[in-house]
């Protein structure tokens, strides 16, 4: 992509099948367009600006992922074996040793500006249109602008703007110090021509009142971090930017909105919110919608779950891992006393009652689930946090998981794939060789515990299709963000009532007796900050949390202590060559 991007001849955007109002159908085509023209179909731009969401952006490990979760104490992707090697370029996210050239730096950037650039040239094409429902569109459309915005100034300090009713207009780059205030200012006079969610025929994937009050709160409890991202601490308590009070109490504002609106409550199963069909859970507010698509892996993506499987771990016949990421030892053990919490681990129990209990006991499970597209048998795995031996089906050389004679599904002691006398046993320890670098060797890949939070969709027997939807907002986060806000207000005891409503509405597996999590009696900043890793692990949430709690600069496995430059990304030195508009930030 181009750094001047709106400065092209033209673009194609893939357009993935979406309803955007009543029985409307954009079928998936491809748009021939030209910036300016008069042809634009405005409800096919609108679609291909919510596509974006899901075009690796923010589904995808290696974009928005990488950067907001590699580089925390949550996650990390280490170089295993002969895996994961790429010149280095996951390493550098946990390893702090990223630079303007880092072609995951360089991919995120380019996906972010696409979905500013379709966002504007949504824009641009609805405010030329008589289409019906203009002023909802239009509303939705400089909504997802400020999104990539604000997700883009979050990471890189700075985004590119153009007017998109002047194409003569130079390119603007906007800086995070002063553009938040606009981007809020943006999103609160947006509210009146958005729709309330599941009216209009929204739903949660489309930017309605509900998701403008949760961006709205992201964008409030993170103002006084870009306006100055490296200082020492940070004025959580400034007046905030419209209708008085302060930040904090914009935060709490845009929360009871959504606390309070009968659309949402929190499920007792935390899991179903990353279930494949997570659509009917309660909680969802702003999501990305994934399609599945026969013999493709277009307008879906499956990384969430696939890429911290064993490649041992099949969940069907024609599906594996891929022996790669992994929660660190810091956030693993950050658990230590409550390891019971239901939002820790979950246990799978199929249709006749069999448990998958994953500790040696299961003989076999049923095989009466079947793959969508396939037909063949589903083996489910446990969801949370898996650490110790692993357990699961065996492949035999026809290609079918192994069988008894009445039909089920035999459960092996699992051996890794590519060291086959090295059992499947995920040790929280990474004992790198070299502390400072995250380099595995073959006999140590089965290192680091593994996330299954998200549920593996083997639909079609594609390891990189999945048909849940990814929540970029849901209601649990914004009880989060609404703990944190009063509790930077010195409202403890209200902060400690959602930390444990949070807590107890979760409830584990009939396994575990069905009971429900357990209240903490006190709050302090480092409960708290554990407490935000608990509830929205691997869900794009922590480096955030890390840089307003004073933990991102801080050691861990193989990161050092890092300088405060750090905790926004450099310009891709593509860019930077190809563009005199962008200076690079400090420090690279």
């Amino acid at each position: 992509m181009r750094s001047k991007f709106l400065n092209i001849n033209r673009i194609f955007l893939s357009v993935a099948t979406l309803a955007l109002v009543g029985c409307t159908n954009l079928d998936e085509k491809v748009i021939d367009e030209v910036m300016g023209s008069e042809n634009i179909d405005p409800e096919a731009a609108l679609t291909a600006a919510y596509s974006q969401l899901g075009e690796g952006t923010f589904v995808d490990h290696g974009n928005v992922f990488a950067l907001q979760e590699y580089s925390t104490d949550e996650a990390m992707l280490p170089t295993r074996g002969s895996d994961w090697g790429d010149g280095g370029k996951w390493r550098a996210m946990h390893e702090f040793t990223w630079d303007a050239g880092n072609d995951v730096v360089k991919t995120t950037w380019n996906n972010l500006n696409f979905g500013i650039t379709k966002s504007l040239t949504a824009i641009s094409s609805i405010e030329k249109s008589s289409i019906a429902n203009k002023a909802l569109f239009l509303a939705e459309a400089k909504g997802l602008l400020v999104f990539y915005t604000y997700t883009t100034l979050d990471l890189y300090g700075q985004a590119p703007y153009r007017d998109p009713g002047n194409l003569s207009a130079p390119i603007e780059i906007r800086k995070a110090e002063t553009a938040i205030d606009a981007l809020i200012t943006e999103v609160e006079g947006l509210i009146p021509n958005l729709a309330d969610i599941k009216t209009q025929n929204t739903h949660a994937g489309r930017f309605t009142k509900q998701a403008a009050y949760a961006l709205l709160a992201d964008m409030y409890l993170n103002r006084a971090v870009l306006k100055n991202k490296t200082a020492s601490n940070f004025n959580f308590l400034e007046p905030a930017v419209n209708g008085g009070g302060t930040d904090m109490d914009k935060v709490i504002e845009y929360s009871n909105l959504l606390i309070n609106n009968p659309n949402f409550s929190l499920e007792s199963n935390y899991f179903h919110n990353f279930d494949i069909n997570n659509d009917t859970s309660k909680e969802m507010i702003f999501t990305v919608v994934q399609k599945k698509i026969s013999n493709s892996d277009k307008g879906s993506d499956n990384d969430l779950a696939y890429m911290s499987m064993e490649r041992i771990q099949k969940p069907s016949p024609d599906n594996r891992g891929t022996n790669a990421n992994c929660v660190t030892p810091e956030f693993y053990y950050s658990w230590t006393g409550n390891f019971n919490d239901p939002r820790f681990q979950r246990t799978y129990q199929y249709a006749d009652g069999t448990w998958f209990r994953n500790d040696g006991t299961d003989i076999s499970v049923p095989a009466t689930s079947k793959v969508e597209g396939t037909g063949k048998a589903w083996f489910h795995f446990n969801r949370g946090l898996q650490v110790g031996q692993q357990y699961g089906p065996k492949i035999l050389a026809s290609g079918d998981f192994d069988m008894t004679a009445d039909g089920r599904i035999k459960v092996y002691k699992l051996f890794t794939e590519k060291n086959t006398t090295l059992t499947a046993d995920f040790t929280p320890e990474l004992n790198f060789d070299n502390p400072a670098e995250a380099v595995l060797t073959q006999a140590q890949i089965n290192r680091g515990v593994r996330n299954f939070k998200f549920e593996f969709d083997p639909g079609y027997g594609n390891n990189g299709t999945s048909g849940m939807d990814v929540p970029l907002y849901r209601l649990g986060t914004i009880y989060m963000m609404r703990a944190e806000a009063y509790f930077r207000k010195g409202n403890t005891g209200a902060a400690l009532a959602d930390v444990n409503k949070l807590r107890t509405s979760r409830t584990n597996d009939a396994l575990k007796g069905s009971t429900a999590g357990v209240a903490i009696g006190s709050l302090d900043a480092n409960t708290l900050f554990k407490e935000s890793g608990f509830e929205l692990y691997w869900e794009l949430y922590r480096r955030k949390a890390m840089i307003r709690f004073g933990k991102f600069d801080l050691p861990g496995t193989a990161k050092p202590a890092s300088q405060p430059y750090r905790r926004i990304f450099p310009i891709p030195q593509a860019t930077i060559d190809a563009s005199k508009d962008f200076t690079q930030n400090p420090g690279y």
